[in-house]
């Protein structure tokens, strides 16, 4: 079996649509940081997990192919603001994604760095005595579309404008000495599973959050690139080469591509 992780949130959906239903392939869904543990443990051959973590240990690979990518906005990852960004001192970080974390530290555009506050996981970073607050998830994407939403500073958005790739918040990463190989059509199926029903998975969603459909089907089938193609490894390096630059990740780690088939 090929015990896979992925995470329980709707920009998931379409790239592991399935998965649970294929041969010798145990899926569980659990947040990312829970995940990257679980890659660690060894109690995960493969997981969607923030991009950060390729570059935070030798020995991983990544699927090349699916994976869940900003083309610039989306509204699943806000830093939400109690003072204009420029006076923004604090930010606490929503414990559930590392990537998310380690992109908005190397975006701010404020001249004077705030502290990054981690919060414990479990807690809500909107408790936590700051200027600001990141979410991530169907949670941010809630919470943005609210009426009495704050004002929001986007990380992907600056990412965009800064670097002209998009920006790969989550991928498939192999755990050191997994042959993943013989399921990578399966990995293929599910993207193609999950693309074609990105109308029907956002019904689905505005029906269970009270939302409008069309925010969701906008962020799921505009804001959201499951297959980035030929940018996703130019976009995977440049976050590195950033992060590392800032004591985030390391600089010297260049984990290789598994091919994943176009069709399956």
């Amino acid at each position: 079996m090929l015990r896979v992780g992925t995470v329980p949130y709707l920009v998931a959906r379409p790239v592991d649509l399935g998965l649970e239903d294929e041969p010798e392939i145990e899926l569980v869904k659990r947040v990312p940081a829970e995940l990257v543990e679980g890659l660690r443990a060894g109690e995960l051959d493969v997981a969607l997990v923030s991009s950060i973590e390729l570059f935070r240990r030798e020995g991983y690979r990544y699927l090349d192919g699916p994976a869940v990518v900003a083309s610039g906005r989306v509204s699943s990852v806000e830093v939400f603001l109690r003072r204009p960004v420029e006076d923004v001192r604090s930010v606490a970080l929503d414990p559930a994604s590392r990537a998310s974390a380690a992109l908005i530290q190397c975006v701010w555009p404020a001249a004077e760095r705030p502290r990054f506050l981690e919060v414990e996981a479990g807690l809500d970073p909107r408790d936590v005595e700051a200027d600001a607050w990141l979410r991530i998830g169907d949670a941010a994407l809630r919470e943005s579309l609210a009426p009495d939403a704050p004002p929001t500073f986007n990380p992907s958005e600056a990412w965009a404008a800064a670097t002209g790739l998009p920006f790969v918040f989550a991928a498939w990463i192999v755990r050191p000495g997994v042959e993943v190989e013989p399921w990578a059509p399966a990995f293929a199926r599910a993207r193609a599973r999950g693309v074609a029903r990105v109308d029907e998975l956002a019904r689905e969603a505005a029906a269970a959050w009270d939302l409008p459909v069309e925010p969701a089907r906008r962020y799921l089938g505009e804001e959201m690139l499951h297959d980035p193609g030929l940018r996703l490894e130019p976009s995977l390096f440049a976050f590195r080469d950033r992060a590392a630059a800032l004591g985030l990740c390391r600089g010297d780690v260049t984990p290789a591509a598994v091919e994943v088939p176009t069709h399956a």
